[in-house]
């Protein structure tokens, strides 16, 4: 795991930065509906498993600016910005109707993320543990697919005043609109170190990243 340390004084919101952090400790977060037509249909000529394919991009995206990417110590007071983020994505036991926190690491190529983000759900399908290790685990953000609705809104909510800059993101089951498949994507990051444009620029990247994959 590697980070740089962000100059306060000279970081670009630093004004914003001081206000959510000290005046007013909160959280943003949208939920939207993104289209993914274009991806199911890929994923079923390719054979390949949507959700892990919608995980790939899902890293790709969060990992593609500074903005995404942010930490804080709290031994120390920095403020920081990992190299890379990972996800943190879950797998459902239907017979304890519990979930298993699964750590896969990103890699910007498609098939070895894939391969290795697959094999982690099969190891973690053989314990009924809830391991979350994230003191171990800082730079990786938490990835959960609600897969028995397609909702129209989600909030998390977290202790006040609680600094905690990884993203949240979930996402809910694809449905019919108008001839198209849309999907809920929910996206929550501190109001530190994002706005409302951050947190929709993520929706904005989701969808363009989409229609690059299924084109390559």
């Amino acid at each position: 795991m590697n980070y740089k340390v962000i100059d306060k004084e000279t970081y670009y919101r630093k004004g914003v930065f001081r206000h959510f952090s000290e005046d007013c400790k909160c959280s943003v977060s949208i939920t939207a509906r993104i289209d993914v037509t274009e991806l199911v249909a890929y994923s079923k000529q390719t054979k390949t498993k949507f959700y892990l394919n919608f995980l790939y991009i899902l890293s790709k995206v969060l990992n593609s600016r500074e903005d995404y990417r942010m930490g804080y110590l709290w031994e120390t007071g920095d403020l920081i910005c990992y190299d890379v983020i990972n996800p943190t994505q879950y797998v459902f036991h239907e017979d304890t109707e519990t979930c298993s926190p699964v750590y896969t690491t990103y890699c910007e190529d498609y098939e070895t993320f894939y391969r290795q983000a697959f094999e982690d759900l099969e190891k973690a399908k053989t314990t009924r543990e809830y391991a979350l290790d994230m003191a171990n685990h800082p730079n990786w953000f938490d990835a959960s697919y609600i897969s028995w609705l397609s909702y129209d809104s989600l909030n998390i909510e977290l202790p006040d005043g609680y600094l905690f800059f990884a993203p949240i993101i979930n996402w809910g089951k694809y449905r019919e609109e108008n001839g198209r498949l849309v999907m809920p994507v929910s996206v929550r990051l501190n109001h530190a170190i994002a706005d409302g444009y951050l947190v929709a620029n993520v929706f904005r990247l989701l969808q363009k990243e989409i229609e690059a994959f299924v084109q390559r």
